[in-house]
């Protein structure tokens, strides 16, 4: 502690002897307090690094806490937007077949206005052709059997009168 110093105004060796006095008085004071401060910065040195330790435990306590919170939540998240993004795709899907159902026939008849055939007329035309084809084929394997049958006849009558007439 520091010690009171009392002022006596006696002659100059007590004066001396006081200003001694009060300069040994100083000096214990301040090496007191020096080591008041060493004392209190160990102390806080030593309880600071419990204290430390302490808040890094809790510090991760929390930070697991938070994180297994927040990875739910961003699962649940997850899961309604996947249900939310299959419901609009089935609902876009539907109206996209609309659409081009729509589309399809506003096609169809502004070709049927300009007089271009459907795929339905060119089937029917197709397989008219296919028909016209057929008959044809068997007209023509007709018409090469009869003309033969018909040439070999009269070939030999041609051939007969060609000869009779060289020799009337």
């Amino acid at each position: 502690m520091v010690k009171k110093v009392n002022k006596s105004s006696n002659t100059t060796t007590t004066d001396k002897k006081t200003g001694a006095q009060l300069s040994g008085t100083v000096k214990e004071s301040a090496q007191q307090i020096w080591l008041a401060g060493l004392g209190a910065f160990a102390k806080a040195q030593e309880e600071g690094g419990k204290v430390f330790e302490a808040l890094v435990k809790e510090g991760t306590s929390i930070q697991r806490k938070t994180q297994a919170a927040a990875e739910e939540k961003i699962s649940e998240a997850t899961n309604r937007m996947a249900t939310m993004a299959t419901d609009i795709s089935s609902k876009a899907s539907g109206q996209w077949g609309k659409l081009e159902d729509i589309f399809e026939e506003r096609v169809s008849k502004a070709l049927n206005k300009l007089g271009v055939p459907s795929s339905k007329d060119i089937d029917v035309l197709i397989a008219r052709i296919e028909e016209l084809n057929r008959n044809v084929a068997k007209l023509s394997a007709k018409s090469a059997s009869a003309p033969r049958a018909a040439t070999n006849g009269a070939v030999k009558p041609a051939a007969k009168r060609a000869t009779a007439r060289k020799s009337a």
